[in-house]
């Protein structure tokens, strides 16, 4: 059965391999059917938290609430209720949901009510397929191409729902941890030696600011998935481009810290997400980290 499945995975990838163009066409395809998708998970799946949140405070208040009126919980899943306007209810029908082109053809507005669809849905489609097929051609027709790929969507969730809501959900950071170590069972990336070192590194390091930031101000720098997205990283690119990533990062986020409080009027006290900067820093390192590293150490000398 394996020796069938590394037969066609060999096959399919030769077949690529000898067809740039049906390459890229495939990723391109397959990643805007995704972002459509992305858009569904990044919405829906703070709302799946905070659900079962409420269910198990419940649970365990028990008899202390048994007289406040419940709240009313509308039941929602990645599939369950279909997609609808918010305004006016009406039922989006696949035709209307067609990534990109849909929006265009009904000019950013609801068929029925004429009530605006944000621009953000067909942009993170399209950013969705531009950094799947950055990554398709860095890479190339190889095995390591669509698990990048498949941690690239998995980054932009990541940054859009920490945007939103400042969470990184454990639902999708553990899993791509868990990948990164996988891949590097055979050293696709690094020796598994360094991937395991680098997942705790990346952890153990903002665990460990984290606490003495707190000890030292008695205010909490950062939430505790920023420690787990940063051991993503760890685990796919080992512990040695860890300082470069984590340099990039901080760079970012006190550049883009400055921007908002001197020209959005955002106030010292209101927190600023972390994670997309991780995510950023550490997907330009996945792929461009060995000849940054590179010509930053020249710079020194």
């Amino acid at each position: 059965m394996i020796e069938n499945i590394t037969y066609f995975f060999n096959n399919f990838f030769s077949i690529l391999q000898d067809s740039p163009n049906l390459f890229y066409l495939t990723v391109s395809s397959i990643s805007l059917v995704v972002g459509s998708f992305l858009n569904v998970v990044i919405y829906r799946t703070p709302k799946m938290m905070e659900n079962t949140w409420y269910r198990e405070c419940r649970e365990f208040l028990g008899d202390e609430i048994k007289d406040i009126k419940a709240k009313e919980l509308t039941e929602i899943t990645l599939s369950k209720p279909d997609s609808t306007c918010p305004n006016c209810g009406h039922l989006i029908r696949f035709y209307e949901n067609i990534p990109i082109l849909s929006w265009l053809i009904l000019k950013g507005k609801c068929s029925q009510c004429s009530n605006k669809i944000s621009a953000r849905y067909p942009a993170i489609e399209l950013a969705t397929m531009v950094l799947s097929l950055i990554v398709a051609n860095h890479f190339g027709a190889t095995f390591i191409t669509p698990f990048v790929i498949l941690l690239t969507w998995g980054l932009i969730t990541l940054t859009m729902i920490d945007f939103d809501h400042m969470l990184l959900p454990d639902q999708i950071t553990l899993p791509l941890l868990w990948l990164g170590l996988l891949i590097n069972i055979n050293g696709t990336l690094v020796p598994l030696s360094d991937a395991v070192i680098g997942a705790a590194a990346g952890y153990m390091s903002l665990f460990s600011v984290f606490w003495l930031f707190k000890l030292l101000t008695g205010k909490e720098g950062m939430g505790f998935g920023d420690f787990k997205l940063f051991a993503v990283f760890g685990a796919w690119l080992g512990w040695q481009l860890l300082p470069l990533l984590i340099l990039m990062a901080s760079v970012v986020g006190a550049v883009v810290g400055i921007f908002l409080m001197l020209f959005k009027n955002h106030q010292r006290e209101q927190g600023i997400p972390f994670g997309p900067y991780l995510a950023v820093a550490g997907w330009i390192t996945l792929l461009w980290g060995e000849a940054i590293w590179a010509w930053y150490l020249q710079q020194l000398i």
